[in-house]
């Protein structure tokens, strides 16, 4: 009977103790800091770790799809009437983006490397062959105009020799063509005084098979939150194109990779060379992506809006103080001096004023906005889709007839969405991760579940024990009379 006794209050006295643990465990958060300490520690740009072979080579197949704008009334707006124009695509291309050239440095805290990209055309997933015929402004000749329009006798010579050549404002080529490049006449003849120069045009000229710049990267050895974080582009660790010291930061990773363990209120930065700047995202909802969840972030409108809502971006004001309005960006300076504007496509989040100067925009949050989903342990991305629009700066230049009376506007000439979705090998791989880590979490949970049990279990045995007694208790009167 003793033994039995002592056994029921084991049992509640281990009940308790389980409750207790558990609820401090729950409290201190020590099982989920364990698996993020692990993680942090395993996320490395490092020979050997699935995250550097990853990195090296993404699994994910990655599309890029070009949707460009085809200009429907060439004469109306050299007469100044506003340009109307109608989306045509996609036209997608598989994108090949492997890190080359590895060389790891500084005792494997940082890493170089060349992240050469090929795209390859898929018929199947596109509008039309890459032959479709596209109409927009000649890029090329608004690029001379605007260099020349100041030198009135090279500026006369230049629009005689587009008069006598039939080139004007505006020109019709293929989706090739416009996007990896043509030969072009203007630029062959101004190339006989300037030996230097190149004849071949193309909105992505020499970008295929090729690659942007030399980096290099912080492996993670050091510190988790430096996974993959830029350290310096072309040997730079700042750029020059911007007029403060902020706007010219080159920020975080290249966009395609970021440090494990992500909180919500987390900023995460990134640098585009397409932009030639730095920008960052912010979160916006939980999601879930093939069974995996993961943090939605994006840019605020507050990343490309004027100096006037957001001061910081005054720098990018080129030249000085020549502010174009809320989400527009002028990369003139890093493009060779074509007065190329980029912006999110359609004028996503831009003034309103860049919407109704061309007819044909129809801004849409879900099509047009820049996306990352990220997993918050791993900072594996699941989905991501970078938009951005090429624009030109088109405006009548007195010096040269070919502009007419153009009304002074930021044309659309193309915009591009760059997609990639985890594969489903590294899915499987990432679940089985994510139901560990849930795993390991819930184990204080399982343990005040087990105390709770036991709890049950112990109150019951003590009923059950005292019962009898009772009952005995009653009987004994009538078996002595």
């Amino acid at each position: 009977m003793l033994l039995r006794s002592c056994c029921i209050y084991s049992i509640g006295v281990f009940s308790i103790l389980l409750l207790i643990s558990g609820i401090a465990l729950v409290l201190s958060n020590v099982f989920p800091h364990f698996v993020q300490s692990v993680v942090e520690k395993e996320v490395v740009l490092k020979n050997g770790t699935e995250a550097f072979e990853a990195w090296e080579n993404p699994p994910a197949p990655i599309y890029m799809q070009f949707y460009f704008f085809n200009l429907t009334n060439p004469m109306e707006v050299l007469d100044g009437d506003r340009p109307a124009v109608i989306e045509i695509g996609p036209y997608t291309y598989r994108e090949y983006r492997p890190m080359e050239q590895v060389d790891f440095q500084d005792n494997g805290t940082k890493v170089a490397a060349v992240n050469t990209k090929t795209y390859i055309f898929q018929r199947n997933m596109s509008r039309g062959p890459e032959s479709d015929l596209i109409r927009t402004v000649n890029i090329p000749a608004m690029t001379v105009m605007e260099q020349f329009k100041d030198h009135a006798i090279i500026a006369n010579l230049i629009s005689s020799y587009m008069k006598g050549t039939g080139e004007g404002l505006f020109t019709t080529h293929t989706v090739g063509e416009l996007l990896w490049g043509y030969e072009d006449g203007l630029l062959k003849a101004l190339k006989t005084l300037k030996p230097e120069l190149d004849d071949v045009f193309g909105l992505f000229y020499k970008t295929n098979a090729s690659n942007d710049g030399d980096y290099v990267f912080f492996t993670g050895q050091q510190n988790y939150k430096d996974f993959s974080r830029v350290d310096t582009w072309n040997s730079k660790s700042t750029l020059n194109w911007w007029s403060s010291d902020e706007c010219n930061m080159i920020n975080g990773t290249n966009g395609a990779f970021f440090h494990p363990v992500i909180t919500k209120n987390e900023t995460l930065y990134m640098f585009s060379s397409d932009l030639c700047r730095s920008l960052y995202a912010l979160y916006e909802e939980d999601v879930t992506v093939k069974g995996i969840p993961g943090y939605l972030f994006s840019p605020p409108s507050k990343v490309f809006a004027n100096h006037t809502v957001n001061p910081a971006n005054a720098g990018f004001c080129v030249p000085a103080g020549n502010c174009l309005g809320s989400g527009v960006l002028n990369v003139s300076l890093c493009k060779q001096g074509a007065p190329i504007i980029m912006s999110p496509p359609h004028f996503y989040q831009a003034d309103e004023k860049f919407v109704q100067d061309v007819f044909g925009m129809r801004p849409k949050k879900e099509e047009h906005q820049t996306t990352i989903v990220i997993n918050p342990l791993t900072g594996i991305t699941l989905q991501a889709a970078k938009r951005l629009q090429v624009n030109v700066y088109v405006e009548k230049i007195p010096t040269f007839s070919q502009t007419g009376n153009v009304r002074t506007v930021i044309l659309p000439v193309v915009y591009i969405n760059e997609s990639v979705v985890i594969d489903d090998a590294s899915a499987r791989k990432l679940k089985a991760i994510v139901v560990k880590q849930n795993v390991v979490a819930n184990i204080p949970f399982m343990l005040i579940g087990l105390g709770i049990v036991l709890g049950g279990v112990f109150m019951f045995l003590m009923c059950r024990q005292k019962v009898p007694n009772s009952t005995t208790d009653e009987q004994q009167p009538l078996l002595s009379s």
